[in-house]
């Protein structure tokens, strides 16, 4: 007796006789027929085969055949005519989207990520890989409930596509550790970093080969403490120079401190003190050609087979010795400076860490740092600011006089990603990150309930099914976790050598799983604004009402996910999801079941996680005090934007307001948008709004650069289209 089935991907299901009597019953309505005792009649022949196993195909073979001995042979015609449809339906699905990256048609499947070209041989392979195993993952990878929910909307599995390699998402490098020791990638080795321009190279690669190897961001956590030390080889290296030039002897100037290194004029100098000036003005000159040819590096050189540059990140503005001071300087000189014909660098995502002692006061050491830093926003985007002051940022290890007090200062990806607290080891963002994260769309639970009358019953549902939502994201990250714990040190060549924390001593064919418990599983949420809308009539940015019931729900999920990482003994964590390719998504889908409802499905996309709607118009500070509280809630990663109008080149003021709204709410990682116009053609750039002709060249090829998640896009053409609705919705804040 037959007792499973065999279905085309390879999953075994229990046989099910009424999925055949209502196949045969479809067919004879086609033919205006109808005999449910005869098809029950075959469903039950087919069931006392001698066979425990059957296939899909088999079976229907087998209806065939009895439809054809029957009466009913025009049924059996109508059954086949079905069949062959079906066939034919789930191959031309799969046909168009192919076509469609052969063509390369933009579409929501090869304008998914707006920093990956999929018109390139690369992008192309990429996408069509892409596409081949997410219902792999679908079909064979996933449990049935995580399948349900994900079919029906109710969560979204991020870089889905790579579930079947075992990578994880992303790194906080520990870069020192391949400055000092060299690094193995590939055929061949490299030896320990000497020189300033050898150790940023050595920043490249670190993060391009590593990007082959994991699906998300790559980011260095202390760009300055890291690098900071080759300036002084560099400067010694330059004073050897004129030593053997000059015949003299220098030494005295090679262990000396001082407070900072300055191109001065050597005019009027004479002896030593020429020789010593000039070798720091040299020194000064190779770190910025170092950042100069780091920030050109990061904006052309691919991976992932050669169809993106790195999505990479650095964090720095806390080293206040003279060397890290050159090295924070040089950085910010050479983005203001621009790159090529003087383009804005989209990478990498520059993140200065703003702390009270260190750089945010006046009297503070790198305080002068600090507004060069609101100065390059202002013009550049970047950098973002991360506020090392926020109560959840503290690190009760920081000492002021701790050489390597970096070690216990949170970084961040330019995203928004978080990697901080630790159930396996010390509290520290270095040599961590996010294993994989899943975002839970919590305005179709309040879709569900919008129509209860009983306020309090709608309420009391809403979470209920918020409840359920979130164990099968945590059961579904668990269950990738444990696939992930099964890949071999041997498929993360150059990550698992000692840039994942304590993956050093792994032996080349031992598995993983030891070491990736420090990462995080992240659950996400997107639309809190539109849920607020749907369960009380108005958004948290216009309610008081609403901004407690939002914080009410937030607060819900952080502690329902505090106490999973406590059940299971992991580092999960409430990520404020970054939605680009989600963005419209949910929305689409929701859409076709509730039908088009004002300020919630009216609109081709959700707002990103907590923030305050971007259509709606408030000043800089209501926007900061309503979406300061969530930062503490969302540790795997938060941002809090800000648009500007007009050109911000001439008032980086208004940037370094933005940050003291930080301080003062509490906010944890915050970035400044404004407006960039881009040639083309010549790579001129200004802030006039609507510019449709280049004044330098006179060209019509002009594109706006925009911030899309957390990070820039060179051509908001990339932008699928949920994002550049969003994009035309935006308004801007008053400061």
């Amino acid at each position: 007796m037959v007792s499973t089935i065999r279905k085309r991907d390879g999953r075994i299901e229990n046989f099910d006789k009424e999925k055949i009597v209502n196949a045969v019953i479809k067919a004879m309505n086609h033919e205006f027929v109808s005999d449910l005792k005869y098809a029950n009649d075959i469903a039950e022949k087919i069931h006392n085969l001698d066979n425990e196993v059957i296939s899909v195909e088999e079976i229907q073979n087998l209806v065939e055949v009895e439809l054809m001995k029957s009466q009913y042979k025009n049924v059996a015609k109508a059954y086949i005519l079905y069949r062959e449809k079906r066939n034919i339906a789930r191959g031309r699905k799969t046909y168009d989207t192919y076509m469609g990256i052969v063509n390369t048609i933009a579409n929501e499947i090869t304008k998914e990520n707006a920093n990956m070209n999929t018109d390139t041989p690369a992008g192309m392979m990429m996408k069509f890989a892409s596409e081949t195993s997410k219902p792999f993952v679908l079909d064979m990878l996933l449990s049935d409930t995580a399948k349900d929910y994900v079919k029906s909307n109710y969560i979204h599995i991020h870089d889905a596509d790579y579930y079947p390699t075992k990578s994880l998402t992303c790194l906080q490098h520990p870069l020192d550790r391949i400055l000092r020791g060299g690094f193995h990638a590939g055929h061949g080795s490299s030896r320990p970093a000497k020189r300033i321009e050898t150790a940023a190279i050595i920043a490249c690669i670190s993060m391009e080969s590593i990007q082959n190897e994991m699906h998300g961001g790559q980011a260095i956590p202390a760009f300055d403490f890291y690098l900071a030390p080759y300036v002084r080889t560099s400067f010694i290296e330059e004073l050897e120079k004129i030593e053997a030039l000059q015949g003299i002897d220098l030494s005295k100037y090679k262990e000396m401190k001082f407070s900072d290194y300055e191109i001065v004029d050597l005019k009027g100098l004479e002896g030593e003190e020429r020789y010593f000036r000039h070798a720091m003005n040299q020194t000064v000159n190779r770190v910025h050609q170092a950042m100069e040819s780091f920030i050109h590096n990061m904006n052309t050189i691919h991976s992932r087979g050669g169809n993106q540059v790195v999505f990479s990140s650095i964090n720095y503005g806390t080293d206040t010795s003279a060397e890290g001071r050159c090295i924070i300087r040089e950085m910010l000189n050479s983005t203001l400076r621009g790159v090529g014909n003087g383009e804005t660098p989209i990478f990498p995502i520059q993140i200065w860490k703003t702390k009270t002692g260190v750089n945010y006061l006046p009297q503070d050491k790198n305080y002068d740092l600090y507004k060069l830093a609101c100065k390059v926003t202002a013009k550049r985007f970047f950098p973002n600011f991360v506020n090392l002051d926020a109560t959840f940022n503290h690190h009760e290890k920081w000492n002021a006089d701790d050489p390597k007090r970096y070690r216990y200062e949170v970084a961040t990806m330019g995203c928004r990603t978080r990697v901080f607290e630790n159930r396996h080891g010390e509290k520290t963002s270095i040599g961590r990150g996010n294993l994989s994260f899943t975002t839970v769309n919590i305005v179709k639970l309040a879709l569900e309930c919008m129509k209860m009358e009983d306020y309090d019953a709608k309420i009391k549902e809403f979470f209920r099914k918020l409840d359920r939502c979130i164990d099968v994201a945590a059961d579904q990250l668990y269950d990738r976790y444990s696939f992930q714990r099964t890949a071999l040190k041997k498929q993360f060549p150059m990550l698992m050598d000692g840039m994942w924390e304590d993956s050093e001593d792994l032996r080349y064919d031992e598995p993983v799983k030891n070491v990736i418990k420090t990462g995080t599983l992240g659950i996400g949420f997107i639309g809190l604004a539109e849920t607020l809308i749907a369960l009380t009539g108005k958004h948290h940015g216009e309610s008081e009402e609403s901004q407690e019931l939002g914080l009410k729900i937030i607060t819900h999920m952080r502690d329902r996910i505090n106490e999973i990482a406590s059940d299971r003994n992991l580092n999960y964590s409430l990520l404020a999801t970054p939605a680009e390719g989600l963005s419209g998504k949910f929305t689409k889908k929701d859409r076709e079941q509730f039908g088009m409802i004002k300020d919630i499905t009216d609109k081709e996309y959700y707002t990103n996680s907590s923030h305050v709607p971007v259509w709606y118009k408030c000043s800089v500070e209501h926007k900061a005090r309503i979406e300061a509280p969530y930062h503490d809630l969302e540790r795997g990663g938060h941002i809090f934007y800000v648009e500007l109008d007009g050109d911000a080149t001439h008032n980086p003021d208004c940037i370094m307001q933005t940050v003291d709204l930080m301080h003062k709410y509490n906010i944890g990682y915050g970035s400044v948008n404004h407006t960039r116009n881009r040639c083309l053609d010549c790579g001129f750039e200004n802030a006039d709004k609507d510019m449709d002709t280049c004044p330098k060249c006179g060209s019509t090829a002009i594109d706006t650069i925009q911030r899309i998640t957390g990070y820039l896009v060179g051509s908001v053409n990339n932008w699928n289209s949920a994002k550049k609705a969003e994009l035309k919705d935006r308004v801007t804040h008053e400061v």
